[in-house]
């Protein structure tokens, strides 16, 4: 590949990421500044003539908003922490424990998180349904746990993967087991895969809409993207009120992200060279 060829995908990609990640968010931003009269003028205006924080202010006031982020919350923090626990040891079985079936075991998991979300609903409805946990944290905790378990999985095994045996030998020779050279040793080397697996699992859980409208169907239950879509009504769409909420869901991802960047851009690189 040419340099020509190299820089014109780097400017296709810039151009790529522009217009499909920073433009839909900056038209959101300026749509929650915006005034009412505003969003009805013509011709439209691109950015706000005259910024108001009156969306946010009743984002909090007219819509249970800080209730609905609270829920969020819980669910993904706590299906997060539960998916890599469980990764966790998954990955450092396949990766050290000289697994007959190993390349099967993989491919297993590669498959099976392509699954379309839509055709696990009605048996995940069911189970939650039988053991009487709908309308509850739990009824989504689980299932987010179970879904983020492949790719959490897949990100530490190349991570562990990476990590010389004999560190482990040198700590078991000391005098820890296997369970102690894992959390010793491998889990603070394999930190960036970590943080890059536990941040997926967070956006997933946080972003996640189906499960959470079928599952938690009382209004106390909600979740973030739950609650802002109900925000419309029979004939309204408050498009300042929905935006504006839709920014201060934004800013915990965004903020986590920024606070790891580091972690999560070596992580992905870093797992893909020597996955």
């Amino acid at each position: 590949m040419n340099l020509w060829t190299s820089a014109r995908l780097r400017l296709f990609a810039a151009v790529w990421i522009v217009f499909n990640g920073v433009f839909p968010v900056l038209w959101i931003l300026f749509t929650s500044l915006k005034p009412e009269a505003e969003l009805v003028q013509k011709p439209i205006t691109w950015w706000p003539h005259s910024p108001t924080l009156m969306h946010y202010q009743h984002a909090f006031t007219e819509q249970p908003l800080l209730h609905y982020l609270g829920n969020s919350l819980i669910v993904a923090s706590l299906s997060t922490v539960l998916s890599l626990i469980v990764a966790t040891g998954a990955a450092y079985a396949i990766a050290r424990l000289n697994l007959r079936y190993r390349q099967w075991i993989l491919t297993a998991i590669v498959a099976s998180s392509m699954f379309p979300l839509i055709a696990l609903l009605v048996p995940i409805f069911e189970i939650m349904r039988s053991l009487g946990l709908l309308n509850t944290y739990t009824a989504l905790i689980l299932p987010y746990t179970v879904l983020n378990l492949p790719v959490c999985t897949l990100v530490l095994v190349s991570f562990f993967q990476s990590i010389p045996r004999d560190l482990e030998n040198a700590a078991m020779i000391d005098g820890c087991s296997r369970i102690g050279a894992l959390w010793h040793v491998v889990i603070p080397l394999a930190a960036p895969g970590v943080f890059t697996a536990g941040i997926l699992a967070f956006v997933n859980a946080w972003d996640e809409f189906l499960l959470a409208l079928s599952l938690n169907a009382s209004a106390a239950m909600r979740t973030a993207p739950v609650g802002i879509a109900m925000y419309q009504g029979e004939y309204t769409f408050p498009w300042p009120l929905i935006s504006a909420a839709l920014i201060v869901t934004i800013i915990p991802v965004a903020l986590l992200i920024a606070l790891f960047q580091e972690r999560v851009i070596g992580g992905l690189t870093q797992g893909g060279l020597k996955g």
